[in-house]
Order: structure tokens, then C-alpha cells, then sequence
């Protein structure tokens, strides 16, 4: 399946003086869901617009398959892509915004509706675009992206606007579609999806390459888990904890934060003091914390959190 890979290869795009991707490589394989992360101003979405060939690079390539999108005479049944619910004249029907794509790449007529079907806009196909809602554009555009039946598919923000049954749907989707052997790249802020979705990760910064490795191993490396505790004898198990080697991080109400011990060391040294557990659980690092970790010095736009009275 090496043919449907997308490679990144020493890739730069300068906008002016600024450089919105620098020297990026990276390599996106079929049957995995890889998801493209980074802070705002990172450089995900230049990236997608150079892979797809909407800019052209400063420096470097991005090719599929080994070749620019560019060369493949109908570019809808290779790569599906939507960077950009919003890009659709909204005088057309959802049918017939549809039915101009397919005719522009030989896609058959009965496409349209089958793909209609499967984002669930089957009841609005005549509907003008300009009244759908935010949620329904995605589901349309979604739609564009699977209509020529590509093993490559590329979505940017795909869930926003979505209702929770509608982000599941994207989850389940673009699982499936990896699983029948589809190189499958999604940007996205929204990391507890993120961490759900996702096999493998691409997270940049700055626009440069932070990380290329599989979720497990991207979690892990961010740093330990801990395990919880809650307990109405906390003060009575600090010391036999700290003397048996553990980093403690003592919360309000009876909780503790143990790190260097596991539930059974620290159930066993509870048992023999006589003190009794009301919680102890393993707590694991999330994408979201593990992205933070990892993004901190990279992030361009940062807020002032501070409360106004007090700048």
C-alpha cells in the first residue's frame, strides 16, 4: 500500500519573511488513523494545503504515492479531503453541490446519492447549503471527501459543530475507513477525540516536527501516571508511603496523588496499618496533558488567564 502514503519531505513554506513550515518530515502509512496536532499558528493547516497542492512549497515536497496530487488526472478518487466546511456556494443544494464534483472527476451520478445517505443528509439533498447549520456543512463536506471512494482521506477539524452522536459517527468513520486499509490523516484540537481516534501521532510546533510516534508511545514518554487514593486516614499512611518510595501529592478531602508505588504496593501498606481505602485507582496521563507537556514553549498565541482587576 506504499502507493497511497503521503510523505513529507524536508518541507518549507515561507509566507513573506515568515516561515509557516520549516524543514517538516513526516510520513503518513495506509491502515492507521494518524492524527496531526499542534498549538494555533503551528503550521497543520499549510501543511494539509501543500500536500493537497493549494500552495506551493518553498522548499521541499509532499507527494502520494511518490507523486504530487497535482499529476493524478482525477484527484477526488485518490485523496478526499475537507479543510474547510465553509468553502460552498451557499445558492447550491447540498444534491447539487455534490453532483458538480462528481461530473468535474467522472464520479458517477448515483454517488452522490449514496454518499448523501451515508452522512446522514439524505432528508436536506435539496436544500440550499446557505440555511445548513455548522454541524450540516460538516456532514456535507465530509461527503465531498468520500465521494470519489479514495484511499486517501485528510480532515481538518472534522467534529466541530457536530452534536455528540454526530462526533461519534466521525470517530467510528474514520476508524473504519483506516481498518479497510485507507491512509487516513485528522487534524483536530479536540484532544479527549483525539485520544480515542487516533493510532498514530504527527504533532508539530512552530512549524517543525515535535513528534512522530504511535499514541501509547507519545502518552507514556510525556511522563509517569499515579495512582488515587482517597481515604478519611490519609495522615497516617504519608510516612509508611514516603518511606516505601513515593513522590505523594496531598489533595484536599482525604486524596492523594502517589507517584513510584502501584495499587498493590500501596493496598498492602494500607492493610498492614489498619487504614481503610475508600478509593484507590490508577490514574494514566491523557493526550490533552501530554500535549501541554510537550507544546508548552511552542504555542505562538498565548491569553493573559489573570483576572482584570489584578493586571
Amino acid at each position: 500500500m506504499a502507493e497511497h502514503t503521503i510523505e513529507v519531505h524536508n518541507l518549507t513554506k515561507r509566507y513573506g519573511a515568515k516561515a509557516a513550515i520549516s524543514d517538516l518530515s513526516f510520513a503518513v502509512r495506509p491502515g492507521r488513523v494518524t492524527g496531526f496536532l499542534g498549538p494555533n499558528g503551528a503550521g497543520k493547516s499549510t501543511t494539509m494545503r501543500v500536500i493537497l497542492g493549494l500552495d506551493r512549497p518553498t522548499r521541499g515536497s509532499a507527494t502520494i504515492g511518490g507523486r504530487p496530487l497535482g499529476s493524478a488526472p482525477a484527484p477526488l478518487c485518490l485523496v478526499g479531503a475537507m479543510l474547510d466546511a465553509a468553502a460552498v456556494h451557499g445558492g447550491r443544494s447540498a444534491y447539487h453541490h455534490l453532483l458538480a464534483l462528481a461530473q468535474s472527476n467522472n464520479i458517477p451520478r448515483r454517488r452522490v446519492a449514496e454518499v448523501i445517505g451515508l452522512v446522514g443528509l439524505a432528508e436536506v439533498a435539496g436544500t440550499r447549503v446557505k440555511g445548513f447549520s455548522l454541524g450540516m456543512r460538516q456532514r456535507l463536506g465530509i461527503a465531498a471527501a468520500l465521494l470519489g471512494d479514495p484511499p486517501v482521506l485528510m480532515f481538518d477539524e472534522p467534529v466541530n459543530g457536530l452534536d455528540p452522536e454526530g462526533i461519534r459517527w466521525i470517530r467510528t468513520l474514520t476508524r473504519s475507513l483506516a481498518a479497510e486499509g485507507r491512509t487516513v490523516l485528522v487534524s483536530s484540537h479536540l484532544m479527549s477525540e483525539m485520544e480515542h481516534t487516533a493510532d498514530h501521532l504527527v504533532l508539530i510546533g512552530r512549524g517543525r516536527l515535535m513528534a512522530d510516534t504511535s499514541m501509547a508511545r507519545f502518552i507514556e514518554s510525556s511522563g509517569p501516571g499515579y495512582v488515587r487514593i482517597r481515604s478519611p486516614h490519609t495522615a497516617t499512611l504519608v510516612p509508611l508511603l514516603r518511606s516505601a518510595g513515593a513522590r505523594l501529592v496531598d489533595r484536599t478531602g482525604g486524596e492523594l496523588e502517589i507517584y513510584d508505588l502501584d495499587c498493590t504496593t500501596i493496598s498492602d501498606l494500607a492493610s498492614d496499618a489498619g487504614v481503610r481505602l475508600t478509593e484507590i485507582s490508577p490514574q494514566h496521563v491523557s493526550l490533552e496533558q501530554a500535549f501541554m507537556r510537550l507544546t508548552e514553549d511552542a504555542v505562538e498565541y498565548r491569553g493573559d488567564t489573570r483576572p482584570a482587576a489584578t493586571r
